[in-house]
């Protein structure tokens, strides 16, 4: 077989990545916008805690993260059992269940460039938006919004990215399962274990680089793109 031809196997990998890379990004945007205007604009108690809260899956090792989940929405765990009881919903073993382990670890990456974006928006836009009448949903969506683009363009692409990437997370809370949970990371795992897959597993692993490089140069034109286009 040509060295530089995918096998069934690997293509589906590779569609099985995309597709739970991206649906973790498009269900965990909304969230990650407001949880950045929490720890951006927000003054209340326990600021400090959300906020570690949030970046803990940056220091927490990606298997600790996935016993968590496994604890907490496996089909017996804490939350888990009333939504398979109640809702038929399981996540544990499924690509459902890698959404939600590389959203997680995703996360903090998508929160803290929306965050920075959000500190440098000059706040007296805003309020000479109000002074004239604007609603406060209205200056967000016109004034504060637009000029966060930057900061949730980049964000997501480099959450897709590292959604991508992930590994430890995904094992240990959905396994490796062929065509369900099996991901670019756990199928090339498979093929490092398997003698004489050697040329298997270089394959993604090229594709994995050029994916995470391309991610990075989007991240990077879309966001200079968007200043420009607000001015900055």
């Amino acid at each position: 077989m040509d060295t530089f031809t995918l096998t069934d196997y690997e293509v589906t990998a590779l569609q099985l990545s995309l597709k739970v890379a991206f649906t973790a990004v498009i269900v965990s945007l909304p969230a990650g916008i407001g949880c950045a205007w929490l720890l951006a604009r927000g003054r209340f108690w326990g600021k400090s805690l959300l906020d570690g809260l949030v970046h803990l899956p940056l220091v927490l090792p990606p298997v600790v993260i996935g016993y968590l989940l496994l604890v907490m929405m496996g089909r017996q765990g804490v939350i888990g059992a009333y939504l398979y009881d109640w809702f038929g919903i399981t996540f544990g073993f499924s690509w459902r269940g890698a959404v939600l382990a590389v959203a997680v670890v995703a996360f903090p990456l998508m929160v803290r460039a929306i965050r920075l974006a959000l500190e440098n928006v000059d706040p007296k836009l805003e309020q000479a938006a109000r002074t004239l009448g604007a609603s406060p949903v209205k200056v967000f969506l016109t004034i504060t919004l637009p000029l966060m683009l930057p900061g949730i363009l980049t964000g997501t692409v480099l959450a897709f990215a590292r959604a991508l990437g992930e590994f430890g997370a995904t094992i240990t809370f959905v396994s490796n399962i062929p065509g369900e949970t099996q991901t670019i990371p756990l199928a090339m795992f498979s093929f490092i274990e398997t003698p004489g897959a050697e040329a298997e597993a270089a394959r993604l692993c090229v594709i994995a680089i050029m994916i995470a490089l391309l991610s990075l140069v989007i991240a990077e034109w879309l966001a200079r793109a968007a200043r420009k286009r607000v001015g900055h």
